[in-house]
């Protein structure tokens, strides 16, 4: 999914929102409580958030899907009760067209900066294309936006390949490979049990006891 070429808009919206995951798109649901003036503005190429950067093997939903979904566009198709991640992945494009979203789209927009101008009584929002203001400014850009790496000694000089769930190289070949996993969340509950059918070996870290 990709920006609308014919899609229309002033730099001036009533609503701008930053992010679009599954929180930049339900508060793009705004468009069917009347508000046709907006924006939303992702950085990526594609919209999805965490369902887009997340294809590890076994990645799917830890919560009940028809719990997950959004109210305004409710879905009787998952395959199983805790849905694939390309599932949510296809359930979040759709629904996007569906509440009418796509249109306002501007994928691959960085936004920068945003500062509400006192005098103008809106926000001022730098990009890295073009700037907007906007009346309402809705920050949605995730809270697992960005993989935090701990701060391994030596993992600098690591000769081997490192990846970060939610950055998954396909890249790397892992069968036969020793491979260590840091973290017992629920990526790790998720992906051990796949890498560990190929893996020669597999050693799970947990801080805690």
């Amino acid at each position: 999914m990709r920006t609308g070429d014919t899609a229309v808009m002033s730099a001036h919206v009533r609503v701008a929102v930053v992010g679009a995951g599954f929180g930049g798109i339900a508060a793009a649901r705004l468009l069917a409580d009347g508000v046709d003036s907006l924006v939303v503005l992702e950085r990526a190429d594609a919209i999805g958030g965490v369902w887009r950067d997340n294809v590890y093997p076994g990645a799917a939903c830890d919560v009940e899907s028809n719990l997950y979904e959004l109210a305004a566009a409710p879905n009787g198709d998952w395959s199983r009760r805790f849905a694939p991640q390309p599932e949510i992945q296809a359930y979040l494009e759709r629904t996007a067209d569906t509440l009418g979203v796509t249109p306002h789209l501007r994928l691959g927009t960085t936004v920068e900066q945003a500062a509400w101008d006192a005098d103008a009584l809106h926000w001022r929002i730098e990009t890295d294309r073009e700037p907007w203001s906007a009346d309402v400014l809705v920050a949605a850009p995730g809270g697992l936006a960005e993989p935090r790496v701990p701060d391994l000694p030596g993992l600098g000089t690591f000769e081997g390949e490192t990846m970060h769930t939610s950055r998954w190289r396909d890249d790397v070949a892992l069968d036969g490979k020793r491979v260590g996993v840091v973290g017992t969340g629920a990526s790790a509950a998720q992906v051990v049990p796949a890498v560990q059918r190929v893996a020669r070996e597999l050693v799970l870290f947990q801080r805690t006891a």
